[in-house]
């Protein structure tokens, strides 16, 4: 199957007839993951004890992930493709309570690190034993479980996981911070300064960025970055092709609080209104904010020396490097453009 590189762009919003025509994300990303199976060779769960396609993705909050990879399972595991599918999230990996309340104690400063979420807050150890058990295909996998509504929503791994049947021939990992990269120390600490003392004029409907990185030393910011370099060293070589699905270029951030809104108006009118109030569904984006400032860009560069950034060393950049597709939706979630970079 074949699998265009040109990019595919629609800019009016205004039309809805004209965008309703354009593939779905779940379509685009299915499509992807076939030609890059295909070039494989035979069917990977023909062969014995064959390495499945392992998919990496990246999304903000309230993108639709979990509905997306839904959409991706149906597509690939149904009629003709009748592909074995392995879905994974960074939600699974999540230290257990105890495991969050000691990275919590040991950074009594830091608010980024105060709760689940941020790098630091995941069992890569975990991760990769998982992914090693996938590498073998031989033996069914058991894939934890974290249950968000233990500890008065602080959560917590459940003891039993879901096992999942192998050999698989794609094993799909999606979340937030997927694919983020850290920064050296000084070339953190300038982009740190420049964002604070950005004098910028706020866009209407954005948040301001510089107030709510202010919030967070730049100390703060180097303990993520020094975690994130566990998930570069142990998960990111797995990765064969990477999905990064983006928020609308001229109103990233406020796309990104009114998606989580809406997530959680949704949830509110389904069981009786629990849930946190808008204010808090803020503040609880708010502590994200940084991570998409400062370690995003990852995705495409991998890792920032602080050099020209037209020259960045080959063992620096992503090993999706050439195998990256992106995807850009407006508020309505709806793609209005896609393209894979050659570089």
């Amino acid at each position: 199957m074949s699998f265009s590189t040109s990019s595919s762009s629609y800019n009016n919003k205004g039309d809805q007839d004209v965008m309703t025509i354009l593939e779905s994300s779940a379509e685009i990303i299915a499509k992807y993951i076939l030609s890059n199976l295909s070039s494989l060779g035979p069917r990977l769960a023909t062969v014995p004890n064959r390495r499945p396609l392992f998919v990496g993705l990246q999304g903000p909050q309230g993108v639709g992930k979990t509905t997306l990879t839904r959409k991706l399972l149906s597509a690939l595991s149904s009629s003709p493709n009748s592909l074995n599918v392995a879905i994974l999230s960074l939600d699974d990996i999540y230290l257990p309570h105890e495991g969050l309340v000691r990275v919590a104690q040991s950074n009594p400063q830091n608010g980024l690190l105060q709760g689940r979420g941020q790098p630091g807050t995941h069992d890569v150890e975990l991760g990769e034993s998982l992914f090693k058990q996938f590498v073998k295909n031989n033996e069914d996998v058991e894939i934890p479980v974290f249950d968000k509504s233990q500890f008065n929503g602080e959560g917590d791994r459940l003891s039993q996981g879901v096992k999942v049947k192998t050999p698989v021939d794609v094993v799909l990992f999606e979340g937030w911070s997927m694919g983020f990269y850290p920064l050296e120390q000084e070339q953190l600490r300038k982009r740190y300064l420049d964002v604070t003392s950005s004098k910028l004029d706020i866009v209407p409907g954005e948040p301001d960025v510089a107030e709510i990185v202010k919030r967070h030393k730049v100390d703060d910011l180097l303990v993520v970055n020094e975690f994130l370099k566990g998930y570069v060293e142990k998960l990111y070589p797995y990765f064969d092709i990477f999905v990064k699905i983006g928020p609308p270029k001229e109103r990233p951030f406020g796309a990104i609080y009114g998606w989580r809104l809406e997530q959680e108006h949704y949830m509110k009118s389904t069981n009786g209104g629990v849930g946190m109030s808008d204010e808090a569904v803020r503040h609880f984006v708010d502590r994200y904010i940084p991570g998409y400032v400062f370690f995003a860009d990852g995705v495409e560069k991998g890792y920032n020396t602080g050099e020209d950034e037209a020259v960045y060393q080959v063992d620096k950049c992503p090993p999706w490097k050439g195998r990256l597709l992106r995807i850009t939706v407006n508020e309505n979630r709806e793609v209005t453009s896609w393209d894979t970079p050659a570089s």
